[in-house]
C-alpha cells in the first residue's frame, strides 16, 4: 500500500523559520512511524463469513457459565476472538425481529423498518407479522401438512403463511457482499425462527427455517419459486426429528455440576401441555400438534439446526473459492427455554451448555469442509432476557405482571374521561399503542396532544415507567427515551411508545412466562465477538453498539457498508486482522 506525498506548507517560496522547524519536525516523525503496511502482507479475505446469532443470549450468561464451557466451543470464541465486554442494541424494543434486522443491516428500526415482531398497519387497519408476504407463500415439504400449534404471539397475527424480505427497507450485508461480487458470493441464512432466518438472508440470499407444524426445514416462493433443491428435499425425506419422538430432554450432566441445580422445580414456571416444569421433560409423539414445538424449546432445535447447516455447507459448497460466501445460523431454543422456564433456570444453563457442544460442532465442521483460518466468525444476539418477576421479587426488587389488555383498558377510560371517546384507543401491541386517526380527526384533534395528555394516565399504572410520544422520542438524544427514537419509523409506530418498569413483565396473556423488549440493560447487553480468519485476540472495554457489526465486516471483505447502515466500523477489530 503506498500513500500520497504529504502537500507542502502553503506554497511559500520562504518558508519561515517556524515553518521549517515544523517540517523537520514532521519528517522526523514520519522517519520514526513503521512502514506502511504492503496489501499482500495483510491477511487473505475469509473464503466463509459464519454469523453466529443466539437468540435471547444475554451477555452475562456466558461469563456465568464460561468454567463449564469446552475449550472448542463458545470458549474457543471468548479466546481467540475480539471481544466487546460493552456492546449494546441501541433500539428500545429488543425483540428477535429488531436485533436481527439490526445485526444484518447496520442500521436502527427507525431506518430498516422492522420496530418490532408485529405492528399495526394502518392503513390495512390490522396487525401485521413483521416478515409475512402472501405473494410468497410457504413451499410444501410433504403432503397432508398438519396445522400446528402457535405458541408466539406476534406471529400468531399474521393473516397469511407467505414469508418474504420484502417489509425490511434496508439492505444486509449479505445483500452488500451480493452485489459487490456480482451475484458470485453465496448467501443463505438458517435458523430455528423464521423471522430470524430471513432478516440474515436478506433480500438476496436464501433463507430456510425450522417448522413447528411439520419438523422440517421450509422455505418460501420468494427464495424457492422453483422448489426446494434436492438436498433439501433428501434432509426433509429423512425426518430427522423423529428420532426424538417419545424421548426426553434429559440433564447432560450429573446435577451436582449445575450452579442452578437446586432450582428445578420453581412455581412460576410453564408446563407447555404436559411438558412439565422439571427434569426430564418428555417429548410426545411425532404426530402430536405440539412435538415440534417442544422441540425448539430444548436444545435438541439447535441440534437438528447444527445437521441442516452442516448439510448446507457441503451441498452449497460454501468456502470452496476465492469469492466469501456467508451463512447465517441464529440458534432460537436459548430463547425459547427462556420463554417457559427464564433464564436463571436449570433448563437455560443445561441449554446453553448443549449449545456449546453444538457451536463446537460447528466450528470443527467449518474447519474441515473450508480450512483452518479462512473462516471468520462472528458472534452475537438478538435481544437479551429479564429474570422473571417473580424470581425479581424474591430477590426483593419491586416486579410484578402487566398484560397488554390491562394497558388498553385503562387508555380506553382515559379517553373516555379526557376526550369523552374511549374509540379514540384504535389497538395496543406492545409496545405502541395506536389512536384512530380518522376519530382524531373527526374531533379535530391533534394525535400527540391526545398522546401527551394520556401519558400520564398511563405511567400512574404500576409497571409503565414510561408513556413516550413521538414528540417526545423526536427530541431526546440520550437514556431509554433516545432508544424510543432509533425505535421509531413513521409509518409502523404507533403513537405512543410504552416502557415497562425493570422486571416487569408486559404481554399479552399466554402460556410465555418470561419476555424481552425492554430499553433495559439485561435486554440490550448481548455479546458481540468477532474471531478466525487472522484475527489475533483482544478484549475491549469500551460500549460499542450492535450497529458496528455490519459496517466493520463490511470492512473486512473490502466492501462498502450497506447502504442503511449507521454504525461505526470497530478500529479494534481491523488492528487485530492486521500482522
Amino acid at each position: 500500500m503506498t500513500r500520497s506525498p504529504g502537500r507542502s506548507a502553503a506554497g511559500a517560496s520562504r518558508p519561515s523559520r517556524a515553518r521549517r522547524a515544523l517540517a523537520a519536525l514532521t519528517l522526523a516523525l514520519l522517519a520514526a512511524r513503521p512502514a506502511a503496511q504492503a496489501v499482500e502482507d495483510l491477511p487473505a479475505r475469509p473464503r466463509l463469513v459464519l454469523q453466529i446469532t443466539v437468540d435471547g443470549l444475554r451477555a452475562d450468561l456466558l461469563d456465568r457459565s464460561r468454567h463449564q464451557l469446552r475449550r472448542d466451543g463458545l470458549a474457543r470464541l471468548l479466546r481467540q476472538g475480539v471481544v466487546f465486554r460493552d456492546a449494546h442494541h441501541e433500539h428500545a424494543n429488543t425483540e428477535t425481529i429488531v436485533g436481527h434486522a439490526t445485526l444484518a443491516t447496520g442500521a436502527s428500526p427507525s431506518v430498516h423498518g422492522m420496530v418490532g415482531n408485529a405492528w399495526f398497519d394502518r392503513s390495512s387497519g390490522a396487525f401485521v407479522y413483521n416478515i409475512e408476504d402472501a405473494e410468497h407463500p410457504l413451499v410444501p415439504t410433504r403432503e397432508g401438512e398438519r396445522d400446528g400449534a402457535q405458541i408466539d404471539p406476534a406471529q400468531a397475527l399474521a393473516r397469511s403463511d407467505g414469508r418474504s424480505p420484502r417489509a425490511m427497507l434496508a439492505p444486509t450485508l449479505g445483500d452488500t457482499l451480493a452485489l459487490g461480487t456480482a451475484g458470485r458470493a453465496k448467501v443463505f441464512g438458517v435458523s430455528g425462527k423464521d423471522r430470524s432466518a430471513v432478516a440474515m438472508a436478506g433480500h438476496a440470499g436464501t433463507a430456510y427455517w425450522f417448522s413447528t407444524d411439520t419438523a422440517d426445514f421450509v422455505t418460501s416462493t420468494y427464495y424457492a419459486p422453483d422448489g426446494y433443491p434436492e438436498w433439501v428435499a433428501a434432509w426433509n425425506a429423512r425426518r430427522p426429528a423423529e428420532a426424538y419422538a417419545g424421548t426426553s430432554w434429559e440433564l447432560a450432566r450429573p446435577r451436582e455440576e449445575y450452579l442452578l441445580g437446586d432450582r428445578d422445580d420453581r412455581p412460576y414456571e410453564a408446563d407447555l401441555k404436559g411438558y412439565g416444569r422439571t427434569f426430564p421433560h418428555p417429548f410426545p409423539a411425532a404426530d402430536d400438534p405440539l412435538f415440534a414445538t417442544k422441540l425448539l424449546v430444548s436444545p435438541m432445535g439447535d441440534t437438528l439446526l447444527l445437521d441442516f447447516a452442516k448439510t448446507l455447507l457441503e451441498s452449497e459448497g460454501l468456502g470452496q473459492d476465492e469469492v466469501t460466501d456467508y451463512l447465517s445460523v441464529s440458534f432460537s431454543g436459548v430463547d425459547a427455554v427462556n420463554h417457559f422456564f427464564g433464564p436463571m433456570s436449570l433448563e437455560n444453563e443445561d441449554a446453553l451448555l448443549r449449545l456449546d457442544g453444538t457451536v463446537a460442532e460447528l466450528l470443527a465442521f467449518v474447519d474441515r469442509t473450508v480450512g483452518p483460518g479462512r473462516t471468520l466468525v462472528v458472534l452475537s444476539a438478538d435481544h437479551g432476557m429479564a429474570d422473571m418477576a417473580e424470581a425479581a421479587a424474591e430477590q426483593g426488587i419491586a416486579a410484578g405482571r402487566l398484560s397488554g389488555d390491562e394497558v388498553r383498558e385503562r387508555a380506553e377510560a382515559a379517553c373516555a374521561r379526557l376526550f369523552g371517546d374511549a374509540a379514540l384507543v384504535k389497538a395496543f401491541f406492545r409496545p405502541y399503542l395506536t389512536l384512530d386517526a380518522e376519530r382524531l380527526a373527526a374531533a379535530e384533534l391533534d394525535a400527540d396532544a391526545v398522546a401527551a395528555a394520556l401519558a400520564p394516565e398511563l405511567e400512574s399504572h404500576p409497571g409503565i415507567a414510561r408513556a413516550v410520544t413521538r414528540r417526545q422520542a423526536a427530541d431526546a438524544r440520550d437514556g431509554p427515551l433516545d432508544l424510543v427514537r432509533r425505535n421509531d419509523h413513521p409509518e409502523r409506530s404507533g403513537d405512543l411508545y410504552l416502557i415497562q418498569a425493570p422486571y416487569w413483565f408486559l404481554l399479552e396473556s399466554g402460556p410465555i412466562v418470561d419476555m424481552h423488549g425492554s430499553p433495559w440493560r439485561y435486554d440490550t447487553h448481548v455479546p458481540v465477538v468477532f474471531a478466525g480468519a487472522g484475527l489475533r485476540p483482544a478484549v475491549v472495554g469500551r460500549r460499542v453498539r450492535t450497529m458496528d457489526v455490519a459496517p466493520t465486516l463490511a470492512a473486512l471483505l473490502g466492501l462498502t457498508a450497506p447502504a442503511g447502515a449507521e454504525g461505526d466500523v470497530l478500529a479494534e477489530v481491523l488492528d487485530a486482522w492486521r500482522r
